[in-house]
């Protein structure tokens, strides 16, 4: 059968969106009801183990509850809670799938991909399972993580290990853990990506970058009894590294004209971090997200070429727009690469990880 249109090809729809949520917490089976298209995309891409009712041709003009049913009760076999994730020809359909799947523990999430982009159906997704501050938790909230981001399980980490280093202890993390902590969220949320942010608790402030992380982990310390000093020392000391390896390459190369691709949270903090550590001029800002997104393939490749950068940040598209330039992986997809390690862009270690990266490739050029 035909498959949905994307309207983006650089970015996932409001259903992939929503599927990556969901398979991020453990105790949680997942079910795509739609075509195998709108399987494979979100499976290929995130990797991980998500279901699917594989819909043909007569099950769409004759219906497709039963095939549903089906589906539903091998996966929820398992013992565990089921989320259906709708596609977009079941909810073009307009069949009743709550009342096909009625007497079963199953979230419907009505995240077609017409719905919108990718951040859409997340936060449709995250909205299903209602998350909420726990009666008394003291504990911090990890927010924004993503695993189609290709730093989830890094910034996942990374932040863990600063709330430690302050003394803390995290309550939960959204999109990451077991399913049952979504109801025992701390009073307080630390945003690895604020593109994604909850709304759950009071928003600290984002990890991305040195000044920020310290000022967020600040903001977290007197509801959550955690010492920011210690971060703060981390980060001065990361600084003066990163200051010291910028100016030695300076005193050899000219500042770099970087075009920057990627969610316009990484795109926004990457750009600052290359002005402030190297003096880069940014000849090409281009976000996936927000307003003025880029959204075509052939506008970010006229964008390339208009720009004539000599750093490109962003995904295998942009790479392979222009494989002579040094490039960086800033946002998925990275096609073409091993990844065993779990990076950061986050805190301390994620913009010591990125300016690694960053001057590496300038020095290879």
């Amino acid at each position: 059968m035909p498959e949905c249109p994307c309207p983006d090809p650089l970015w996932p729809c409001a259903m992939t969106g929503a599927v990556a949520c969901l398979s991020g917490f453990t105790g949680l089976e997942v079910v795509i009801h739609g075509s195998s298209g709108c399987y494979f995309y979100p499976a290929s891409l995130l990797k991980r183990p998500v279901h699917a009712t594989l819909l043909v041709e007569d099950e769409v003009i004759m219906g497709s509850e039963e095939r549903l049913r089906s589906v539903v009760s091998e996966v929820a076999s398992s013992g565990l809670p089921v989320a259906v994730v709708l596609s977009c020809v079941p909810a073009v359909i307009g069949e009743d799938i709550r009342g096909a799947l009625d007497g079963m523990d199953v979230v419907v999430v009505d995240s077609p991909g017409f719905a919108g982009r990718m951040e859409e159906g997340y936060m449709r997704a995250l909205a299903a399972l209602a998350p909420e501050v726990g009666d008394r938790e003291e504990g911090v909230t990890i927010d924004g993580l993503n695993p189609v981001d290709p730093f989830y399980l890094g910034n996942l980490y990374e932040t863990q290990r600063l709330v430690s280093l302050a003394g803390g202890k995290v309550a939960a993390a959204l999109a990451a853990g077991p399913l049952e902590r979504v109801k025992r969220c701390g009073p307080v949320a630390l945003q690895t990506n604020p593109d994604l942010a909850s709304g759950v608790g009071r928003n600290a402030g984002s990890l991305l970058g040195l000044d920020a992380t310290v000022a967020a982990v600040s903001a977290a310390a007197d509801r959550c009894d955690l010492d920011p000093d210690p971060v703060a020392k981390e980060a001065q000391a990361a600084e003066e590294r990163i200051d010291h390896l910028c100016d030695k390459f300076l005193a050899r190369h000219d500042p770099p004209a970087a075009a920057v691709f990627g969610g316009r949270a990484y795109a926004d903090f990457a750009a600052r971090a290359l002005r402030r550590y190297l003096d880069a001029e940014i000849v090409c800002l281009a976000p996936r997200t927000g307003e003025g997104a880029t959204v075509s393939l052939e506008e970010m490749q006229d964008r390339i070429a208009a720009a004539d950068p000599d750093l490109i940040l962003g995904s295998s598209y942009e790479h392979a727009a222009a494989p002579e330039v040094s490039y960086v992986g800033l946002t998925f997809p990275q096609r073409g690469q091993v990844r065993l390690h779990a990076r950061p862009i986050v805190g301390v270690e994620g913009t010591l990880a990125l300016m690694e990266a960053v001057l590496n490739a300038c020095g290879r050029s």
